[in-house]
């Protein structure tokens, strides 16, 4: 009788206890997220590859750069823990950590630093932001642990671009494998890569750096902004950086178990036009697009009133920034008149081929409308990532299309000659190229302003929208960014409250 008295007490405590138990077990798996996103990589590689997806999971997450660009839009040190500039600006010699291993527990030092960059700017280079090494003349190991940059001409944005994810660190020999297993010096590790579902990363048990709280973290991808609601309802996501359904905001702001928090992009989002293609390369034709173009009813019809007009290249919220929106006011007649000068007194017909995004299938709907309006007509043909990229950005091969450019400070790329716009313009070079060597705050933000204003009196590109941050996630996680001062779900400082 006794052991039976033993046995369900022991019993009663044991089924007191698993409450507790539980509730600890629950506690312990906060050291997890789920982060979803709306579209999937094409692969891991941020040197070999342009679609923002790629930063999205790896940037300061699994590789790090040189420098590394913070929340705020500041360049920070990253692997390189200062530096020293030359009187001439040419020179810049950077201090490197010590103790820097890689994921697979090699060393990380001065030579894979010189290899990362001159690998980057390499003449068979596939960096889809190989301009931003053009400036460099040499780079040099002074020692294991000092590396020396030596640019053509001074260059003010310099350490900006070094903390680019096109300009992370990496090994000779990991660099050719990044694509499919990236091996970084970050404080996560690559876990695995469910193809059409997820990317998985863990805690770098051996990180050089603070160590970050969380000890899994997984990148869920889902295309569907109706089940994009639907796991964030059901708790399988616990956040989105960037919420694929903004009509769902008000929803999801009532609910208390999220935070919604509307943030600014480095996403200019854009009718991309191919300039050297009949009849898109008259300039009559491109501002006869421009008058057409209702921005505000494709803000509120593509985006549920979720951006800001833009009249250029270039981002609202710098301070550099010029508002040239009613350089070209929605006017049809005048649109129709340019259309008739330039000999198209009928209209045409083009393609207008649109990736996955839903700003893309959905705005072109309503661009394909505006248009419609002045004579052209437009003949949709939705594309995937991987037909955008080598059919459309590679190849050139396109009437229109519509993309959000999400490159911070990167008006540069309108003077780059193999570009997709297909756009040429000796006097945006110069300005550029004199920007390039421009150190002094007030000069920069002068050259900028003027080439923002050559770019929209060309108007190289249908000017749309900057793309707003739209960010849900779980109330009781704290640390992800408000804005985006560069493409990246930066998941280092990222914990969760009790």
């Amino acid at each position: 009788m006794k052991t039976m008295k033993k046995l369900f007490a022991a019993a009663l405590v044991t089924t007191a206890l698993a409450p507790l138990v539980l509730a600890g077990q629950a506690i312990a798996a906060k050291t997890s997220l789920v982060m979803g996103m709306a579209l999937e990589p094409p692969h891991l590689d941020p040197t070999a590859g342009a679609p923002a997806a790629i930063d999205e999971v790896v940037y300061a997450n699994v590789f790090e750069g040189l420098t590394r660009i913070g929340s705020k839009g500041e360049v920070l040190p990253a692997l390189a823990k200062s530096w020293e500039i030359s009187a001439d600006g040419k020179t810049y010699t950077f201090n490197l950590h010590h103790g820097v291993k890689f994921h697979d527990g090699s060393t990380f030092d001065a030579e894979d630093a010189k290899f990362s960059l001159d690998r980057a700017r390499a003449e068979g280079s596939t960096n889809a932001q190989k301009a931003l090494f053009a400036g460099i003349d040499s780079v040099t190991v002074k020692d294991a642990n000092t590396l020396v940059v030596q640019l053509k001409t001074p260059a003010g944005n310099f350490l900006f671009n070094m903390g680019w994810g096109d300009a992370i660190m990496v090994a000779p020999e990991t660099a050719e494998g990044n694509k499919v297993n990236p091996v970084g010096t970050g404080p996560f590790k690559f876990g695995s890569w469910v193809k059409g579902a997820s990317v998985n990363l863990v805690k770098n048990g051996d990180y050089w750096g603070t160590p970050i709280a969380l000890e899994k973290a997984t990148f869920r991808f889902i295309s569907d902004p109706a089940a994009s609601l639907s796991a964030m309802l059901a708790g399988d996501v616990d956040a989105f950086a960037n919420f694929p359904a903004p009509e769902t905001m008000p929803q999801l702001r009532a609910d208390p178990r999220f935070k919604v928090v509307i943030g600014s992009t480095e996403g200019e989002t854009i009718l991309s036009t191919n300039n050297t293609k009949p009849p898109f390369n008259d300039v009559r034709v491109r501002r006869a697009i421009a008058h057409a173009l209702d921005r505000q009813a494709i803000i509120d019809g593509a985006m549920f009133g979720l951006g800001t007009p833009i009249g250029t290249h270039f981002a609202p919220h710098h301070p550099a920034y010029v508002n040239l929106v009613d350089q070209y006011p929605m006017d049809l007649e005048a649109a129709k008149k340019l259309l008739a000068d330039a000999g198209h007194p009928n209209g045409f017909k083009a393609t207008l081929k649109l990736p996955p995004p839903t700003y893309a299938r959905r705005g072109g709907e309503i661009v394909a409308a505006q248009l419609r309006k002045i004579g052209i007509d437009l003949e949709i043909i939705p594309v995937e990532w991987g037909v955008w990229v080598p059919e459309v950005f590679k190849a050139k091969d396109y009437d229109l299309t519509i993309v959000s450019h999400t490159e911070p400070m990167d008006i540069g790329i309108y003077s780059r000659d193999a570009y997709y716009f297909n756009y040429s313009s000796d006097a945006f070079n110069a300005t550029i190229a004199k920007l390039n060597e421009t150190t002094g705050e007030a000069e920069r933000y002068a050259l900028m302003a003027q080439a923002q204003k050559i770019i929209s009196q060309d108007a190289v590109n249908g000017f749309m929208f900057q793309f707003a941050k739209a960010g849900v996630w779980n109330a009781k996680v704290n640390g992800l960014w408000e804005n985006s001062p560069v493409q990246a779900n930066d998941l280092t400082g990222v914990s969760w409250s009790d």
